[in-house]
């Protein structure tokens, strides 16, 4: 199979091709990248600061919060600038590294969510082992899984775009470059290529939604036995975590659970996953944990105080 031939470049079509319409989405998503990269950093400075890390539940809020904002940073500076720029182009090199980042960081949160739920199974169902079962020594394990599990999936999306040839059309509806949009690019027959990324990235969506959901039923069924206290205070915790679960993978189920088919909600539907996800995480965890609001008060409540005594 021939190489990419003549096409050293891409050029996206981008959110709109309105200026007006740009100008808008221009300040929004500033204003939501900027509450992506506050929000996660303030869970994380919690988490650190508030020795919340030494309890697996934060532990991994802390980690998710930090893929949440590489997730988002591989694609959302690049479209912010793009909405202002009259040619939006991206190397192919740039483009082979998006698709990598995407994948990797993408899957890496479906993995770290997936261990979040196994993380309350064993805290509602088994409280007795809790300690024992998610001790520091699994817990840096799980954490080293969801990274590693990350990596052989984005590794063979690359994989199989590079070795297709690009040799006309180098636009990309799209605003970032993706698995399916590029499929469309090539100048050969994608059919196989396309089952073989449908097959990689929807078993791991789907996989791990079907794993989450039986879990969180397995957890709401057994909070039957549980006090009245214990009861509310589970579901809180679990509410959150089921409406993340909800909206990151309603999205990345409808893109990677398809043949390979390009649809014009495709853009929109990205945007929810890659910017509106990372960016209700932080609110939402911290909105519906009591703890996490706690050591929030306690942290930056005392140094605010500080600060004003001081002056």
């Amino acid at each position: 199979m021939g190489k990419r031939n003549n096409v050293t470049e891409f050029v996206f079509w981008g959110l709109s091709q309105n200026l007006e319409v740009e100008e808008v989405c221009f300040v929004v998503f500033s204003f939501f990248y900027a509450v992506i990269l506050l929000g996660n950093l303030l869970i994380m400075l919690t988490v650190y600061k508030g020795n919340l890390f030494k309890f697996p539940m934060y532990f991994f809020l802390g980690y998710l919060s930090f893929v949440d904002i590489c997730y988002s940073s591989v694609t959302a500076p690049k479209m912010i600038v793009d909405l202002l720029a009259k040619r939006k182009t991206i190397s192919y090199e740039g483009c082979m590294l998006q698709v990598f980042g995407v994948h990797f960081f993408g899957c890496t949160e479906i993995f770290i969510l997936t261990v979040m739920a196994y993380d309350r199974y064993v805290a509602i169902c088994k409280p007795l082992h809790y300690m024992t079962i998610m001790g520091p020594d699994r817990c840096n394990k799980m954490l080293l899984g969801t990274w590693v599990g990350g990596f052989p999936h984005s590794i063979i999306q690359v994989a199989l775009i590079v070795q297709l040839p690009f040799c006309g059309p180098n636009e990309i509806d799209h605003y970032f470059c993706d698995v399916h949009p590029m499929l469309k690019l090539a100048c050969t027959d994608t059919y196989v290529v396309g089952v073989v990324v449908t097959a990689n990235s929807g078993t791991i969506a789907l996989g791990s939604f079907v794993i989450l959901i039986i879990s969180y039923t397995v957890i709401l069924v057994s909070l039957r036995k549980q006090s009245t206290d214990g009861r509310r205070k589970a579901l809180s915790t679990c509410g959150s975590h089921i409406a993340v679960v909800i909206i990151f993978f309603g999205p990345c189920t409808f893109m990677y659970m398809r043949p390979d088919t390009t649809f014009s909600e495709d853009k929109m539907v990205a945007v929810f996953y890659t910017i509106i996800t990372p960016m209700l995480n932080p609110l939402i965890y911290t909105m519906r944990n009591a703890e996490v609001k706690n050591a929030m008060k306690k942290l930056w409540g005392r140094k605010v105080f500080r600060e004003a005594n001081d002056k």
